[in-house]
């Protein structure tokens, strides 16, 4: 799978990118640090996956899927957990607390 890391924390995507390299079944092709930025990477790129941060500068997570015409497989990764019946209503496949646990991914 072709993936994102999308999350406005340069600490938090550096360390989300070193976990997935312990998957190989998962490509990690870029990174974005706001919704802008994301919006355009997904629409350039086309990724089957994106590991998305709600709470970021301009747009949360959300505002970004709302903006796609073709939404990638979302995994919520935050540090707040009241998001996680929103996020399952736009079809997210898992919702993950950071910090992430590596066994949780």
């Amino acid at each position: 799978m072709r993936a994102l890391v999308i999350d406005d924390e340069r600490l938090a995507r550096q360390e989300m990118k070193k976990l997935l390299k312990k998957h190989q079944e998962i490509e990690v092709i870029g990174e974005a640090g706001n919704g802008d930025e994301a919006i355009e990477l997904i629409r350039r790129l086309k990724p089957d996956l994106i590991f998305l941060d709600i709470h970021m500068p301009g747009k949360t997570g959300f505002d970004l899927l709302a903006e796609l015409e073709e939404v990638p497989k979302v995994i919520f990764v935050t540090a707040y957990d009241e998001y996680a019946i929103e996020a399952f209503r736009v079809n997210a496949l898992d919702y993950l607390l950071k910090p992430v646990e590596p066994k949780l991914l």
